[in-house]
């Protein structure tokens, strides 16, 4: 049985399958270091979170047109929907691909019209977290959070920050977090995957997190993470993710289960399924295997949603008239 499921941690840029990849690349004439998907997926086999973050550029540079924007929502909308799931909240980063040539409203068009085209085909809800980019320039940041105030009406919920964790702290970022709230944008980071409890700390007193991506490494300090579960600042955590970036070792180690008995609302998502080779079934099990159950992944998934209140109780009255009985 298919049961329901939100995701609110997932880059659109790193869903994309290697057939897609490979059809895209070809569509604009640009140069994969793969000619099959067999090879192409072989070098998914990360070393670390920097080979990660350098294999995730190298891909991700195939995408330059509004219509590859638009293709990527729309296929992981039906990859998803296929796994149960209702809601997503979908990370793209824009500076990237502008650094590429290409303009900032074709992106952000391309992305909001598959956010529409997802509802209308698919039948599930994207909203959009575009992430600025740690290293880049402070410009750009404020050029992200200016572009996803301009298409707040079309599906734009929040801004994050994404990127090399360890090499690039939160706080420097605060004048572009403090124009997102400004502009009626929540604050949604990464933090606490692969640095610490400052990261964490950072993210929360500095950027004004109402969410944290990841944050698993809270559960390194007692009082923070005592604070995050009183807050009830949602965390997203990716399971095998964590697994296949080396942020954690194996998934017994997961500190899932610690997390969860201090409190601390965990939502479940994939957050690069294709490069993971995961999907939102497997990270959903893995919760499980960890001690989430999955009503408690979908009721967490709800709480952290950046939705209108319309839309969230349409997710509510799903959770509710579900029989979570599930053999």
């Amino acid at each position: 049985m298919t049961y329901p499921k939100i995701e609110l941690h997932v880059h659109f840029e790193g869903t994309v399958r290697p057939r897609t990849l490979l059809e895209i690349a070809k569509r604009n004439d640009y140069a994969l270091p793969a000619d099959t998907e067999e090879e192409l997926a072989a070098i998914y086999d990360f070393r670390d979170f920097r080979h990660f973050i350098e294999v995730w550029v190298l891909t991700t540079n195939a995408l330059r047109t509004e219509a590859d924007f638009r293709q990527v929502v729309t296929d992981y909308a039906a990859e998803a929907a296929s796994h149960g799931a209702v809601y997503v909240e979908g990370i793209f980063s824009p500076a990237e691909r502008v650094r590429r040539g290409v303009g900032w409203d074709e992106i952000f068009s391309g992305y909001c019209d598959g956010a529409e085209e997802a509802r209308e085909l698919h039948g599930i809800e994207v909203r959009l977290t575009p992430d600025i980019i740690r290293g880049f320039s402070f410009e750009e940041a404020e050029e992200t959070v200016r572009y996803c105030a301009k298409y707040r009406e079309r599906g734009i919920v929040g801004v994050g920050l994404g990127g090399l964790e360890a090499e690039f702290p939160p706080e420097p970022y605060e004048p572009a977090f403090d124009l997102a709230r400004e502009l009626g944008l929540a604050s949604v980071p990464h933090a606490g995957e692969v640095a610490g409890p400052p990261s964490v700390r950072g993210a929360l007193e500095k950027l004004g997190a109402v969410r944290l991506r990841h944050g698993i490494r809270a559960v390194e300090d007692p009082g923070l993470l005592r604070e995050i579960a009183g807050r009830r600042v949602v965390l997203d955590v990716c399971p095998l993710s964590n697994l296949r970036t080396r942020a954690v070792r194996t998934l017994a180690e997961h500190p899932l289960p610690q997390l969860v008995a201090a409190g601390a609302v965990c939502s479940i998502s994939t957050d690069d399924p294709a490069m993971f080779g995961t999907d939102l079934s497997r990270d959903y099990e893995a919760a499980a295997q960890l001690g989430l159950e999955p009503r408690g992944a979908y009721e967490a998934g709800l709480e952290g949603a950046l939705c209108d209140e319309p839309t969230r109780n349409r997710l509510k009255d799903t959770g509710d008239s579900f029989d979570w009985q599930i053999p």
